[in-house]
């Protein structure tokens, strides 16, 4: 074992020496070979003389990690396979079977299975859990499972997975899927396109112009560029998406960095599609990174009326690094700014509270920037809509519920008790809300607020301080006035939980196809845009 240490040493110190060669010479030389030296032999040290045998790739895998957990959730060590993944994702097609998958607590569960794909044929359902794949059963399987799933074109995989408390199996052939980056786009009532854009892989401005011309033909006067839930992709991308609203030679996005050539300008570079026509964008909180460039233009250009909640706030640009073996670091290394000089990013990772996360910036601290028109707008959070929803917004409360899978999990018990067959007709009722209201109380469900949290550390400092006895009784009735206020948050928040809970039922049975022709008869967002579409003077007053 100690001949392979001392060569995979060799490659560590070689692949640190050659990384940090290649950054900025902002820190002392000295002490990074410093560093690296002491690091290198720490690790041929542990790994020669520790009682029991290691594995050396598993020890550094975890010292990286660690490392990079230090700084922001996005900047990432990436292995071979992570590395193909994320060229997949950017091309915008892949061979596998066809679905969503969510790997939880070692399990892997079909989130959603694409219509007439591979899993859809086979029947699979949102909510099965795959508990074996080929003969390799995922509960012993140490590596990500999910790759399992991948393979050529045409190779055939059988599965066995659990629905509803009973095994089944079937077999299927994994084929070429194509993820569209516009999977939904219509002309609705009034001559309004209905555009949606999914995220920004290399198709994405290909596509969003396809829809844009297809919709004129047919005789859109008016369009809707619906974002939400669009994590974001390619900056090249983004900036193609908005170069077909606005004309050639305007500012989009720059990047700020400690690096200088990092800082960097980015303009339209084409003759616009259309610059006049209408536009609403949409946008909620898991808009985010490119998305929130797109909107965050087009409102500091007043050239669309954004609708909605507020975006994600992910203003940090990464960058893939190569390294050996086929592997990369994916870092950050700058921060994107709006036109206006507006910075998106919600969370300051530099500086963090006594539990380690990132302190959110406060309205306390937002600056203030204004628009081409002159309309004020903020930094600080993401990109604020000039119309808000509350069906867009996701409260701490919603948060919790889809962290725990609590609405993901509902839908599938409602899939399995109810015949579906028209979604025009349908409706999430005040029965439903309630029966979901029980579901809740049936899997414990809970969450600590902040103001808990705090109360937590509160309760130590009384305790320090020998002062628990004597405000014990307030800190009582203050944990049950939470407690109530906790369950009335359930009813305040109704609206967006009947949102979601309603989008994730309609999806179960018509897929996303028939998720999007739902929006257009039915999303409060989509009903405001083409309100304030079909209303120039509201349209002008709102830019103006």
């Amino acid at each position: 074992m100690n001949s392979k240490i001392a060569r995979k040493m060799g490659v560590v110190a070689t692949v640190a020496i050659l990384f940090l060669s290649t950054v900025s010479f902002k820190s002392d030389f000295f002490e990074i070979a410093k560093q690296i030296e002491i690091f290198t032999t720490l690790f041929k040290e542990l790994n020669m003389n520790y009682v029991d045998e290691t594995n050396p790739a598993e020890l550094m895998d975890t010292a990286i990690n660690a490392m990079l957990e230090d700084l922001d959730p996005y900047t990432h060590y990436w292995n071979e396979q992570e590395v193909q993944a994320a060229r997949i994702n950017n091309a915008g097609e892949y061979t596998g079977i066809g679905a969503t998958v969510g790997i939880r607590e070692n399990k892997i569960i079909i989130v959603e299975p694409y219509k007439d794909y591979p899993a859809d044929k086979a029947g699979l359902k949102a909510g099965d859990e795959i508990i074996k794949i080929g003969n390799i059963k995922v509960a012993d399987y140490a590596e990500d499972a999910g790759e399992l799933l991948k393979g050529a074109p045409n190779s055939k995989v059988e599965l066995t997975y659990n629905r509803q408390g009973q095994t089944k199996t079937t077999s299927l052939t994994r084929g070429a899927i194509e993820i569209k980056a516009v999977p939904f786009y219509k002309l609705l009532e009034g001559n309004t396109g209905y555009i949606v854009l999914s995220q920004f892989n290399r198709n994405a401005s290909g596509e969003t112009l396809k829809a844009l011309k297809e919709l004129k033909e047919q005789g859109a006067e008016k369009i809707i560029l619906d974002l939400r839930g669009n994590p974001g992709g390619l900056l090249s991308e983004a900036i193609n998406v908005v170069n077909i609203f606005v004309p050639e030679g305007e500012l989009i996005t720059s990047t700020k960095s400690a690096v200088e050539k990092y800082n960097q300008t980015f303009f339209t570079t084409r003759k616009a599609i259309d610059s006049e026509i209408p536009l609403a964008v949409l946008i909620n909180g898991r808009s985010a990174s490119a998305s929130e460039i797109v909107a965050g233009s087009l409102q500091d250009l007043d050239r669309a009326v954004v609708i909605g909640a507020r975006s994600f706030g992910k203003g940090l640009v990464q960058r893939p690094k190569d390294l050996t073996y086929g592997t990369q670091l994916k870092v950050t290394i700058s921060r994107y700014y709006t036109p206006s000089g507006r910075c998106i990013q919600a969370l300051d990772y530099s500086h963090r509270d006594e539990e380690g996360n990132a302190i959110r910036f406060t309205t306390e601290d937002y600056n203030e920037f204004q628009t081409r028109n002159g309309r004020k707008v903020y930094d600080g959070g993401g990109i604020s809509p000039d119309i808000k929803m509350s069906t867009s917004e996701y409260s701490s409360i919603t948060n919790a519920i889809l962290q725990q899978n609590a609405i993901f999990n509902y839908a599938t018990e409602y899939y399995y008790s109810h015949d579906l067959k028209d979604f025009k007709n349908f409706k999430f009722t005040d029965k439903d809300y309630t029966d979901f209201q029980n579901y809740l109380s049936s899997m414990d469900f809970d969450y600590k607020t902040f103001t808990e949290k705090q109360l937590e550390e509160l309760k130590k400092a009384a305790e320090f301080e020998g002062l628990e006895s004597d405000i014990s009784q307030h800190f009582s009735q203050i944990e049950k006035d939470i407690q109530n206020l906790k369950e009335e948050a359930l009813e305040e928040k109704k609206s967006e939980l009947v949102s979601l809970l309603s989008d994730e039922i309609i999806k179960r049975y018509f897929y996303k196809e028939g998720l999007y022709e739902y929006y257009v008869q039915r999303n409060p967002e989509i009903q405001k845009a083409r309100e304030v579409l079909n209303d120039p003077v509201q349209y002008t007053e709102i830019l103006r």
